[in-house]
């Protein structure tokens, strides 16, 4: 079930399926935020933005508006 990173809920786990490199800054394609890599929310920010991520292994904090260029698929079970 594809949806977009910004819906993830704490704790939820996905794998990025695309990136929207328009709306994507460089420096968060350079960190890890590919096709392919898995993401974990860690945390949310009191007022919900930004957003606190895990992805493979790199904690990065991104804007809940850029989350929402990125396509996710979440995993049910490992």
């Amino acid at each position: 079930m594809q949806d977009i990173l910004s819906h993830l809920k704490r704790g939820e786990r996905a794998i990025i399926i695309d990136v929207s490199s328009i709306h994507i800054p460089l420096k968060l394609l350079e960190m890890g935020c590919l096709p392919g890599n898995a993401v974990e929310l860690v945390q949310v920010a009191p007022f919900q933005d930004p957003m606190y991520l895990n992805i493979n292994g790199s904690h990065l904090a991104i804007r809940k508006e850029t989350a929402s260029h990125i396509l996710i698929e979440k995993v049910t079970h490992e």
